[in-house]
Parts: C-alpha cells; structure tokens; sequence
C-alpha cells in the first residue's frame, strides 16, 4: 500500500496577533509545521503535500524542495483544502492521511499506526481520536451497538439537538486526523455539502465520515493514550501548553534513559538533542539545537547549552556554550560564555 500524506497548512492564525503563519512560530527547538513534516517524512511513501494559502511563501522558505505545495485559492475549509491535493495524489496513493500543520506533538509512529490500522481493517475512513475532558471542543465520536463510528457531533450542533446531555457526554474527541481509502476519498469529496461557518460557507472534512458511513462503508477510529498529540496552537497561550507537553515528553523520554533530571518543569531539552547515560541536569538548563552530551555530565543549574558537543564527564554550571564543543573531562567555571569556539581551544 502506498501512502500519502496531506499536511492543511493555509489557515493564517490571525488569533496570534502575529506577522507570520501560527504554523511558522517555534515549539520544542522548531516550527510548528517542521514537526509535522518530519513525522509525515518518516512515513509518507511520497513527499508530503503541504496546502498553503496564495502568496504564502514561508513554509517553503523553510522546507524546500522536500515537500509537494499545492495552493488553497480562497478558504473554503478543511475538505476544500483537502481537495486542492488531488491533482497531485490521486492514482500515486493508496491511502492517504490527512492532518494539519498546527499539530507538531503528533507522532510518526501514530501517523504509522493510523494507516496500518486503516489497511488491516479494510476500512474506508480511520480517524483518530483520544479520551478527554467533557468540557473540550472537540467534536464527539458517536459509535453504534457494536462500536462502529456511525458519526462525528460538533458541539454546538449537539447543543441544538435533544439528547444534548448525552451527546457531550461522550468522552471519546474526534481529533480531526484521518487516513482514507484514496480512490474513494477522491471519488466523494466533491459531495461535501457548503456549510455556514463564523466566517462564511465551508466544506468541512468531517462530513466525510457522514457520507462513508450513509454508503454503508467501514469507519474505524484509533483511540491514541496520549492526549498531548492532538494539542494545536492558534493562540500565544496555547503555545505556551504546547511547548510544556514538549518538556514533559522530553523529560519522559530522558528519564527512561537514564538521565537524572533534578526537576523537570525548569528544565528545557530541545528534540533533536542527544544526551549520554548517566548525566545529571540541575534546574533552570536549556539544551537546545543539535546539541550532544556525553555520559556522567553535571550541568546546571542556570546554564544554556546551544548547537554545542559535550564529551563525556564534564561538569557546566551557570555556563552559556553556543556553537562549540567541551572535551570530556572539562569543568566550566560558572558565568564563562563560549560562543563559535572550543574548549581546550585547538592548538595553534
């Protein structure tokens, strides 16, 4: 099965209050949508397809010729985004998953457990979906007797009908990430109705589950542990949490592999860091960048190590490395800052 993967990345953020794309501000080392392209990279069988609005020249800036850019012309919505990525998939994929480029917690792994679920099954549509909070805005995933999703509720369509109590009730969230049967993905999405939005008439990608479920076609839905991965950010705020499940996933992971990390909320690991066994980080240390740390390190408190490699059994404190490197066994005395250099500086 070929698999592609549909990165929605034309919505301009305009609650960020920013000069640039949501998509384009930084979490956990990297933008937003460098996250998402890595992971759908890691699993796409073709280079993913990226939709971006008209003039919208930043996320290739960034990423270059890795990825495929088609244009949303006017937004018109998730399933009229989808559809500007036909051109260029339909008869190359299989299957195809479609996600947004708000989500950078999402993981490849997922990505890959979305679409083997989806080809094990012989489902139609597979979505995924987490278990939350009753107060969320995510849209409710309704399931039959058996446990077939038979449709997906928004809230405030649940609010207008009768069984409203027991529509947002339902704890399992739609977290609007879906992998489709691609042939009959683009045989059905010009049947998407036009709805009423807050900002006029759109075609949601959600109405997809309806027409596949009015067809009598299989819906299956994922259901993923870690609510962390739906996380978007449209909001400054919402950055903020971002960038604090980050930290918990890095200290998570650093944990498990031996790191000792004296109190993960003030500490700061980047995602593409390597750190060694048995290193000891003290808090308020930032490890940022492609930065390497060696074994039996101390480092910290109040130190930040940027772009650097660390040799093993170094001892840093309230130290600034940036774009250098530490021989192992060297002790950094407090408030030195290095920076373009290396220590011990190479001879002559």
């Amino acid at each position: 099965m070929t698999l592609a993967v549909v990165i929605l990345a034309a919505g301009q953020g305009t609650r960020m209050q920013s000069k640039k794309q949501k998509i384009l501000h930084d979490v956990g080392g990297k933008p937003m949508v460098q996250h998402v392209f890595e992971a759908a990279t890691a699993v796409a069988d073709l280079p993913p397809v990226i939709v971006v609005g008209p003039g919208e020249d930043g996320v290739s800036n960034l990423l270059g010729n890795q990825a495929i850019y088609v244009v949303q012309p006017e937004q018109l919505g998730t399933g009229h985004a989808t559809k500007m990525a036909e051109a260029v998939t339909q008869g190359k994929a299989d299957q195809v998953i479609v996600t947004y480029g708000d989500m950078p917690l999402l993981r490849a792994s997922t990505l890959q457990q979305l679409a083997a679920t989806q080809n094990e099954s012989g489902a139609t549509v597979t979505m995924l979906s987490l278990l939350g909070e009753l107060e969320s805005s995510f849209g409710r995933v309704v399931r039959d007797e058996v446990g077939r999703v038979i449709e997906i509720v928004e809230v405030a369509e649940a609010r207008q009908r009768p069984n409203t109590a027991e529509l947002l009730a339902i704890r399992e969230l739609n977290a609007g990430v879906y992998c489709f049967a691609a042939a009959w993905l683009w045989r059905n999405i010009d049947k998407l109705p036009l709805r009423q939005a807050r900002s006029g008439q759109e075609y949601y990608l959600t109405d997809m589950i309806g027409l596949a479920v009015e067809e009598g076609q299989l819906v299956m839905a994922l259901t993923i542990d870690d609510a962390d991965e739906c996380l978007g950010a449209g909001t400054r705020q919402e950055l903020v949490a971002v960038e604090k499940a980050f930290r918990r996933r890095a200290a998570r992971h650093w944990m498990a592999n031996g790191v000792t990390l004296i109190d993960p909320d003030t500490i700061y690991i980047d995602q593409d860091v390597a750190i060694g066994q048995d290193t000891i980080i003290w808090p308020n240390t930032y490890i940022q960048g492609n930065t390497i740390i060696g074994d039996d390190c101390i480092l910290g408190p109040n130190t930040m190590i940027r772009n650097a490699h660390i040799g093993s059994t170094c001892r840093i404190e309230q130290a600034m490395i940036e774009n250098g490197s530490v021989a192992s066994g060297t002790r950094i005395e407090p408030f030195t800052q290095m920076i373009n250099s290396d220590w011990p500086p190479a001879a002559g």
